[in-house]
């Protein structure tokens, strides 16, 4: 498969620089793979799709605060960094992206806030990439507390409006519990608490399992031969009950849902040989473009994505990609809403 397959106009306009009113108010596309048949409906309506005893499988990360404004010593260059992930804790290791990254070199100190955080830049990683050592003397949870109070949240680059208040809780999944992610799992974003209430009075269950989402879900695609594609590695987990409720599910012929392409990569990146969920605790790379056969999911929600990329690409490869181009080029003209804050698609 092509890279240049997956390409397509999509208008400026169409991309969501503020989330729904209301999470379930967003806009419902259900795509049905066996009939071709294309709905469109609120996604509040999705709980009409599913009975007792399916499964949605939801990624339960939590997004951390993890832009920072800080300032060059000496020069005072202001100075982005985007905390990607931590190194080491006992050394306060961190990789972050700066920008602009021409002005950041090894040696040099970065100042944050009124001199509550300094950090120093001890290797280069990428063009944008360095690992800075944060110096700093008091308890762990004093230096994270710090970084809550001069993090914004990381909402994408997209969004050209300033960071408000709204977006520290719309950013954030309602059933968010394991902090490690610079980016929202958009497909849960559309989950209210009334909305999983229902689920659960339907007898639909859930199943939790951690993607700490990372800017490597993100990066552009560069190359026209897919199987050339690296994917970066991203922290995930798969506790032993999540492995039960899956495979129960499976061998009950109930529907498994994998709430987002995150918790669809998870799933594809334990399974045994007989096509059964195996717990995990790791780190996976598996990037998932069509042909592909899928063992454990059999519907999936997700946003709608961007032109080429991973995460358009992994849509395309379960509900097929005539069907899923085809919907695509219905959205737009149906302007439905794109990317993280936008409109959501069943495939069943």
């Amino acid at each position: 498969m092509k890279l240049s397959k997956f390409k397509f106009n999509l208008p400026e306009s169409l991309l969501a620089e503020r989330p729904a009113e209301e999470r379930e108010d967003a806009r419902l596309m259900v795509l049905h793979r066996e009939t071709g048949e294309i709905e469109h409906r609120k996604f509040k309506d999705i709980l009409e799709y599913f009975d007792e005893g399916d499964l949605m499988v939801m990624n339960d990360t939590k997004v951390f605060p993890a832009r920072m404004y800080g300032n060059k010593e000496k020069t005072g260059a202001r100075i982005e960094v985007f905390l990607l992930r931590e190194l080491n804790r006992e050394s306060l290791l961190w990789d972050v992206l700066v920008d602009p990254a021409r002005k950041i070199r090894i040696g040099n100190k970065l100042y944050f806030g009124d001199d509550d955080l300094v950090a120093e830049v001890i290797d280069n990683t990428t063009s944008r990439g360095r690992t800075l050592r944060f110096l700093f003397d008091g308890p762990y949870e004093e230096f994270k507390a710090i970084i809550e109070k001069l993090g914004e949240t990381p909402i994408p680059k997209y969004i050209k409006r300033a960071v408000e208040p709204e977006d520290a809780e719309r950013y954030q999944t309602v059933y968010a519990k394991n902090e490690g992610a610079v980016a929202a799992p958009t497909a849960g974003l559309h989950f209210s608490r009334n909305l999983l209430k229902r689920f659960e009075i339907k007898g639909v269950d859930f199943s939790y399992l951690t993607l700490h989402v990372g800017l490597g879900t993100f990066r552009s695609v560069e190359v026209e031969d897919l199987t050339k594609h690296k994917m970066d590695s991203e922290e995930i987990h798969i506790p032993e009950l999540c492995v039960e409720e899956v495979n129960a599910a499976k061998r009950n012929k109930k529907r498994v849902c994998a709430v987002g392409t995150t918790s669809m990569r998870v799933l594809e990146s334990s399974v045994s040989t007989d096509g059964f969920l195996k717990p995990f605790d790791g780190w996976t790379n598996r990037f998932i473009f069509p042909p592909f056969e899928f063992n454990l999911a059999n519907c999936m929600i997700t946003n709608f994505h961007t032109p080429e990329s991973t995460l358009l690409m992994m849509t395309a490869a379960f509900g097929g990609y005539d069907l899923v181009m085809k919907a695509y080029k219905i959205a737009i003209k149906e302007k439905y809403r794109f990317y993280t804050y936008g409109d959501a698609m069943l495939i069943i």
